[in-house]
């Protein structure tokens, strides 16, 4: 997801966006920990930034009002 496309997003989809995401950090950690090998390291990576992008466009939207 753009950050473009987030700012244009409502406040609950960009708060379901951020749950689908956390989970799929949950999971590729999991798989790290337990197989230790993903199809795609820097996924994790990917994930939490997106998560952070998130956290801060909701962050400047409740600051809007």
């Amino acid at each position: 997801m753009k950050l473009t496309d987030m700012r244009g997003a409502t406040l609950e989809e960009l708060t379901e966006r951020e749950k689908e995401l956390k989970r799929e950090m949950f999971n590729l950690r999991f798989q790290q920990a337990i197989g230790g090998s993903l199809e795609n390291p820097m996924r994790i990576k990917n994930v939490r930034k997106e998560v952070a992008r998130i956290k801060t466009v909701v962050k400047q939207m409740k600051a809007e009002g």
